[in-house]
């Protein structure tokens, strides 16, 4: 039996319970939250689990295998290396960390205590994403040309993040997953719109050392929900809609077919191929179940972290440098680094 301990019971924490509660070997042992009512809240759903406002009752609780961390980044950091140092496997939500330096020694001091860091990027474990992974790595969609991604809503409105770090950190973390390549380069562009607030529209560029480039608009202020990705291959494409119900994934058998050197020279000849369009089955379990149970076969050993401490770091690099770049109006930030990450 694997006992969890959750630290934060807002927004996603009660999933998290609710998942690590549902599964087999599993005993969520304690909840902690600084907010009275909150923890009232998760007492009246979960009579048998404890409720504590101090994270150091978990750390102390030698019974506790295993923590996950769901409070605000700016937290994030400091909870996770008390827990790590207490010997606690961990599943941090993400973003991992505020900055590219502490995501490093939480990746080293994991190494270091030999304990489990996942970091919970949820839209790696639903079956969609997966499905796309399979599909590129099998080649039927053949090179990557573009990757195009919109994530816009109205609201919900962040003081302490901008939307970068809000709603960019889900497409950084899907496309770090999907593909094998890592950028070289950075832009952001974006604007705020509301007093003494952060940068609530940005649209980011991703250059790559090849043709491959990424694109991802992020914005709070849209009249309507899209949460919509394209990737476009040298032999097919694919259109990822998470919001819709049951074709989350439709490839599409479309393309262009250029001539021979010596004719394109010559006529400029470009064709255009249209074939059948798609849908893939895939699997529809909940995302954080899988992750959950995923995380409970990582502490066991039996499996390796898929969205592990190094994964996180890749991602709170890619937020970091783009925010620099957005306060630098726009200007590339080199990522060379990151080939060796």
């Amino acid at each position: 039996m694997i006992r969890i301990g959750v630290i934060g019971y807002g927004y996603w924490g009660p999933n998290l319970v609710r998942n690590f509660s549902e599964l087999a070997d599993t005993e969520v042992a304690a909840v902690c939250d600084r907010s009275a009512p909150r923890l009232a809240l998760a007492k009246k759903r979960n009579p048998a689990i404890s409720v504590v406002n101090d994270p150091t009752e978990l750390w102390n609780d030698t019974s506790i295998d295993a923590v996950v961390i769901s409070t605000p980044v700016s937290t994030h950091y400091q909870l996770a290396k008390a827990a790590l140092n207490a010997g606690k496997h961990l599943l941090l939500e993400k973003p991992m960390c505020g900055s590219t330096d502490e995501a490093c020694r939480l990746v080293d001091l994991a190494e270091a205590k030999r304990r489990v860091l996942l970091v919970d990027h949820t839209f790696a474990y639903t079956g969609a994403v997966r499905k796309m992974r399979d599909l590129i790595r099998s080649g039927d969609i053949g090179e990557i040309f573009y990757y195009d991604s919109v994530r816009i809503n109205l609201g919900l409105f962040q003081s302490d993040v901008s939307v970068v770090w809000d709603l960019a950190v889900h497409d950084l973390a899907i496309m770090d997953y999907l593909l094998d390549r890592k950028p070289v380069a950075v832009a952001c562009t974006g604007s705020t719109h509301l007093p003494g607030g952060v940068p609530d529209v940005a649209y980011l560029t991703l250059f790559f050392s090849d043709t491959l480039i990424v694109h991802i608009h992020v914005n709070w202020l849209s009249p309507v929900k899209l949460r919509r990705t394209i990737i476009g291959g040298s032999r097919k494409m694919m259109v990822y809609d998470d919001l819709e119900p049951y074709e989350k994934v439709r490839v599409h058998d479309k393309g262009i077919v250029v001539a021979d050197q010596e004719e394109l020279n010559r006529l400029r000849a470009v064709g255009y191929r249209s074939g059948d369009v798609w849908s893939p089955a895939v699997d529809m379990t909940e995302a954080l179940r899988v992750e959950a149970k995923h995380f409970l076969g990582c502490i066991e050993g039996v499996e390796r972290p898929i969205t592990d401490g190094v994964a996180g770091l890749r991602v709170v690099r890619l937020l970091e440098s783009a925010s620099q770049s957005l306060k630098a109006e726009g200007a590339p930030m080199r990522l060379s680094e990151m080939a060796s990450v």
